[in-house]
């Protein structure tokens, strides 16, 4: 097993060059089988983790989710990124306390959005969060990667211009990668790409298909799949424990 020293390098490196998808686990189980598939990274999924609770996305709280990515490094050999939501706190000062405790787990990148749960963050606040996270990464391990997250997709109306705007931000704040979950215009993607360059972009698809290599040439470095792995898992075991109720009836 390596080491979390020897994880958090692998990822880094990982960020460098090249392309590579990072499938979002739920469980320990799941986290096993995509170890075994040959994955060369993984990411916690706040839907996943919920609905493997049954709960909604977003009913977990700080702690749990804690110890939720604690299990999920203690299951793999691979490097994890954390789904960290919002960091469980508005304020910078809090973001940086939940951060520290979240590198405390071992995980190798976290996550943090400009979404507060009910309202996208006024610009300068989402970026002094992701300034507060940058220093409390730099404080416990420098080599954990920050990713800066905007969710666009949250806001019906909010321009690409903006969300790329947002992106350059955070990448100036400390971000080490930018995530822009639902650009995937091509056009958008490749602006993305150049804006924020020469920090990795990643973005999320739920559609497993040739488009996955298309958004590769177009400079994306990691691909992750959120929820979506965790909702088909899901849909198999509703459509099989229907048919097996089907035959009490």
């Amino acid at each position: 097993m390596p080491t979390i020293t020897e994880k958090r390098a692998t990822f880094r490196a990982l960020h460098k060059t090249g392309f590579f998808i990072i499938p979002n686990a739920w469980d320990a189980g799941s986290a096993i089988r995509l170890t075994k598939r040959g994955f060369k990274a993984i990411a916690s999924t706040s839907a996943g983790a919920a609905w493997a609770a049954g709960k909604d996305d977003g009913g977990l709280s700080r702690d749990a989710v804690l110890a939720h990515l604690a299990m999920l490094v203690d299951s793999t050999d691979l490097p994890v990124n954390a789904d960290f939501e919002n960091g469980f706190a508005d304020r910078p000062e809090a973001v940086a306390t939940n951060v520290a405790l979240a590198v405390g787990t071992g995980v190798a990148g976290i996550s943090i959005e400009d979404w507060s749960g009910s309202t996208m963050y006024e610009l300068g606040l989402a970026v002094d969060r992701i300034a507060a996270a940058r220093e409390a990464i730099n404080a416990a391990d420098p080599s954990v990667m920050l990713i800066g997250r905007n969710e666009n997709f949250r806001v019906p109306g909010m321009s690409t211009s903006d969300s790329l705007a947002r992106a350059v931000a955070y990448a100036e704040a400390g971000a080490d990668c930018l995530f822009v979950p639902f650009i995937l215009d091509h056009g958008a993607v490749a602006e993305l790409v150049a804006a924020v360059a020469p920090k990795p972009v990643t973005v999320v698809v739920g559609d497993y298909d040739d488009n996955i290599r298309a958004l590769a040439k177009l400079g994306v470095r990691r691909c992750s799949v959120g929820g979506s792995l965790a909702k088909r898992t899901w849909a198999a075991f509703d459509s099989a424990s229907q048919a097996l109720k089907a035959c009490e009836d």
